[in-house]
């Protein structure tokens, strides 16, 4: 009971981390990233499909502020330029026969700032979820305590196993945000 206890708050974790990478993938940085547009909803096919961009094309690099989007289906493709020009993200696609081209423009100083702050605000989430893992584990170790399902000594020992993950994910948050903030900085 203890390894599969201890597992599964450590999956929670793992999930819980999984998010706050996600989110901050979607923080633009200078350079140009499929994380930035991956996840758009294109209305296609006359807008009866709703669908997110990763699964409509191919998006890669091209140089450090260039993206490339090659769609599945050479027929959407004014669908996704327009829906990319629409959504307000700071940049435009131009279509280049059967291909999109997304120029990436350098960040100002003042983006970059807050760029900073909404990554610290992604972290500071991701702390939160992993906490809450950790208080869900502690509350359910203390029932299982009080229904006399565990010993002192197994209790003892379950929330000191627990408190190592919580510091170990802690310090993977920390070094999450360090290098989000050095990527930010980065001109």
């Amino acid at each position: 009971m203890d390894q599969q206890f201890l597992a599964s708050t450590k999956d929670k974790m793992v999930k819980a981390m999984k998010v706050l990478s996600e989110d901050l993938g979607t923080i633009r940085t200078g350079r140009a990233t499929a994380a930035l547009i991956e996840n758009l909803v294109i209305a296609a096919y006359d807008n009866t499909q709703h669908l997110r961009l990763k699964e409509m094309a191919t998006i890669t690099t091209d140089g450090p502020r260039m993206l490339v989007i090659a769609p599945f289906d050479p027929t959407v493709i004014r669908d996704i330029e327009r829906s990319i020009n629409t959504a307000n993200l700071g940049y435009s696609a131009a279509s280049d026969g059967n291909i999109l081209r997304i120029s990436i423009p350098p960040l100002t100083d003042d983006r970059r700032q807050e760029y900073i702050k909404l990554a610290h605000a992604k972290v500071e989430g991701g702390r939160v979820m992993v906490r809450q893992v950790r208080h869900e584990s502690m509350v359910q170790l203390k029932h299982k305590f009080e229904a006399k399902e565990l010993g002192e000594d197994e209790k003892k020992h379950l929330e000191k196993e627990i408190q190592t993950f919580t510091d170990e994910f802690m310090a993977e948050i920390d070094m999450m945000r360090e290098n989000k903030e050095k990527e930010l900085s980065e001109i």
